[in-house]
């Protein structure tokens, strides 16, 4: 009875080292795994403060982009008030229907004229090319 008793004993120490051995293997595991979950944690963190960041700056953005819809609504009632009283004073004067109907002297008319552009870097390389008007010596008519 004492070698069964000593088996017992024997195979006990070899399951409690067994069962201490993956005790260990588990804690460490759940060492590894706390880790990963606090790394997870901080960039889900980091995450959360980019998103609450994009979405503030989109409804700074749509606020802007309100105003900016208002003020060229506004905008477009001032032209179309500008050009009906401009047809307005056209149809009451005929001095002024003649005037508006002259064509403009031809280096004015030059002004008006401009190339067209592909960015800013062709607009800034037009106007520092552009020619001076002539110095006629008179003074001007208007």
């Amino acid at each position: 009875m004492n070698r069964i008793a000593a088996l017992f004993l024997l195979l006990a120490l070899a399951v409690a080292g067994w069962l201490k051995w993956q005790v260990v293997a588990l804690g460490d595991r759940l060492s590894e795994a706390q880790q990963e979950n606090g790394r997870i944690a901080a960039a889900l963190a980091d995450t959360r403060a980019a998103v609450d960041t994009l979405q503030a700056a989109a409804g700074r953005l749509a606020q802007e982009e309100e105003a900016l819809r208002e003020d060229l609504s506004t905008a477009h009632r001032l032209a179309l008030t500008r050009e009906q009283k401009i047809q307005r004073l056209l149809n009451e004067n005929q001095q002024l229907r003649d005037w508006f109907n002259t064509a403009l002297p031809a280096d004015v008319a030059r002004l008006h004229q401009r190339p067209g552009f592909t960015g800013a870097a062709d607009y800034l390389r037009w106007l520092s090319d552009g020619e001076p008007m002539p110095d006629t010596g008179q003074p001007s008519g208007d």
